[in-house]
């Protein structure tokens, strides 16, 4: 999870702020329920960029945190790297601020060093619709494979029957109007 700071959340005008904070706690907590291990990565937080989002280090609190002094591409910070490497991972998945850079270009070096990279399309924010489509567009035709944050838990749950509860509580939690189709397990 890259760049997710509360002066960058105010550079993000492709979603609405209520909808995109949304998505982006929902990630977390998506990284959290199935255990996946998570990487927190900021960007000169001590001007006005700002620090890290509190709630995702309420979320992901045994989460790194790598606050990169300079890299615009967090894939040039070597604790980054060492970090990441380190997960023994080949599959990798990415949100952040601001798609069109602090996604876009680590996904597509780590597309270029054989990784295979899922970019969390909601839980990633940018200047406007059409800085987003053409980050959308190269990182696709690089290879990234485009999904959003419900597709990465329900990729990741791959049937109800294992632990529905749970999941149910994180959809519940994140997407209002599924409380509607839960409440019939709540009987």
């Amino acid at each position: 999870m890259l760049d997710h700071q509360t002066g960058l959340f105010s550079l993000v005008r492709d979603f609405q702020p209520d909808e995109f904070r949304n998505n982006v706690l929902a990630l977390a907590a998506t990284a959290k329920y199935f255990g996946l291990p998570t990487i927190l990565a900021t960007s000169m937080d001590q001007g006005p960029n700002g620090v890290l989002l509190p709630q995702l280090r309420e979320i992901l609190p045994d989460a790194p945190v790598i606050k990169r002094p300079g890299e615009i591409n967090a894939w040039d910070n070597p604790e980054f790297l060492t970090t990441l490497k380190a997960t023994g991972k080949k599959q990798i998945i990415v949100a952040g601020i601001v798609t069109d850079v602090c996604v876009a270009m680590p996904t597509l070096s780590a597309l270029a060093e054989g990784y295979e990279v899922f970019v969390v399309v909601d839980a990633s924010g940018t200047f406007s619709n059409v800085a987003r489509d053409s980050a959308h567009i190269r990182m696709a035709n690089a290879g990234a494979q485009l999904i959003n944050w419900f597709a990465v838990a329900c990729e990741l749950q791959r049937d109800w029957r294992n632990g529905l509860e749970g999941l149910a509580a994180l959809f519940e939690k994140h997407i209002p109007d599924y409380g509607n189709l839960i409440s019939g397990l709540k009987r």
